[in-house]
C-alpha cells in the first residue's frame, strides 16, 4: 500500500512538471505586443496578395504570412477570429475592386476557412517582420 501511495505521489509530480515544461514549450514567439489598430504599410512595403505563399496562425489575433518567399508580415485581427484555427486551414483572400495590393489593414479582406465554411476576420494592423525577428521564430511558426 505504501509503494502504491508513493508511486502516485511520484506521478503527480512527474505529470505537473511535464504540464509546466509543455506550457512553457507552446508560448509564442517575443513578437511583442501587436501594433495600434489602423497600422499598415508604408511606400515600399505594400504586398499583392496573390504573392501570398504561406500562413502560420501564432494566437487567436495573429497570423504571419510568407509573401512570395521574400518577407513575413503578421497580420493582426480583431477579437478572436483565428480561435480555433491551425495553420493548415486555408486562408481566403480578396482583393479590393480594382487592385490586388494591400497597404493598409482596410484593404486586406480575409477569411479563414473551417471545416469548409470561411469566418471573416477584421484586420486591425500589417506590419513587415524585420529578419531579426523572423530568424528568432521557432522553426514551427515561420509559414
Amino acid at each position: 500500500m505504501r509503494l502504491a501511495i508513493i508511486t502516485l505521489a511520484a506521478l503527480a509530480a512527474f505529470s505537473t512538471a511535464a504540464v509546466s515544461t509543455a506550457a512553457f514549450a507552446d508560448k509564442t514567439p517575443a513578437l511583442g505586443d501587436p501594433p495600434p489598430p489602423g497600422t499598415g504599410l508604408p511606400d515600399g512595403q505594400c504586398i499583392r496578395s496573390t504573392e501570398i505563399r504561406n500562413h502560420t496562425i501564432v494566437d487567436k489575433r495573429t497570423m504571419l504570412i510568407d509573401v512570395g518567399g521574400r518577407a513575413t508580415y503578421r497580420v493582426t485581427v480583431n477579437g478572436g477570429c483565428l480561435a480555433g484555427a491551425v495553420s493548415s486551414d486555408p486562408i481566403v483572400t480578396r482583393s479590393p475592386p480594382g487592385s490586388n495590393l494591400i497597404c493598409k489593414p482596410i484593404q486586406m479582406d480575409l477569411a479563414v476557412s473551417k471545416g469548409g465554411f470561411p469566418s471573416q476576420c477584421i484586420v486591425e494592423s500589417i506590419i513587415k517582420l524585420s529578419p531579426e525577428q523572423v530568424a528568432s521564430l521557432p522553426r514551427r511558426l515561420r509559414p
